[in-house]
């Protein structure tokens, strides 16, 4: 199994199939107490960036349902500043790409965003929404997979290495703020291409 299979089977398809509840896209509210905890009890700040993950399809009515994301998102950032793009990764996976130094902001662009591609009957299409942070250790992201309904965390560091005790410290100081994925081989790693720094570069 190449990477873009272990990513379609973990984030897509079985992911689907093995989902306990729907993913919702009001589970990123979540994030509105869960970045404050981390914040107070954990030492991390927000790296003030967050994105939207997706499957893209050929046709002309999901370039619409895109569009409006980005037209959503246009007239947003005059109101909260928020900078966006929508870009696609080494592996064909579409992104939508969030910065602002409000985290509250980042999360209410990312809900919109998915709730415009479910409204256009494309939530299907959705993976993961990833939120960025980072403290004196290094980055850490909470990632939400839509086919699972879940967050966990990742904690990559250099060598495509991955901080386990921190993301079992995430996972034990946010349980009961964010609905945790239980099931570790769920917690599939986002690595960022070659010379990039988050997981959608």
């Amino acid at each position: 199994m190449g990477l873009l299979d272990g990513i379609r089977s973990v984030l897509g398809i079985r992911a689907e199939s093995d989902a306990k509840r729907d993913a919702d896209p009001e589970d990123l509210f979540g994030m509105s107490t869960a970045y404050l905890t981390m914040e107070a009890d954990l030492g991390y700040e927000s790296a003030d960036a967050g994105a939207l993950c997706f499957s893209g399809v050929d046709s002309s009515s999901f370039r619409d349902a895109v569009d409006e994301v980005e037209a959503i998102l246009e007239a947003g950032r005059e109101d909260t500043g928020t900078e966006f793009s929508v870009s696609e990764d080494d592996h064909g996976y579409h992104w939508v790409v969030l910065e602002d130094e409000d985290p509250e902001d980042l999360i209410t662009s990312l809900h919109f965003a998915a709730d415009t591609f479910i409204e256009h009957g494309y939530g299907s299409r959705l993976l993961a929404a990833v939120f960025a942070y980072r403290n004196e250790d290094g980055p850490a992201y909470w990632i939400y997979s839509f086919r699972r309904g879940r967050f966990y965390p990742f904690a990559p560091r250099p060598g495509r290495e991955r901080d386990s005790s921190a993301e079992f410290k995430l996972e034990s100081t946010l349980d009961g703020e964010l609905e945790i994925e239980r099931e570790k081989e769920y917690w599939y790693p986002l690595w960022p291409s070659e010379g990039g720094t988050h997981p959608w570069e």
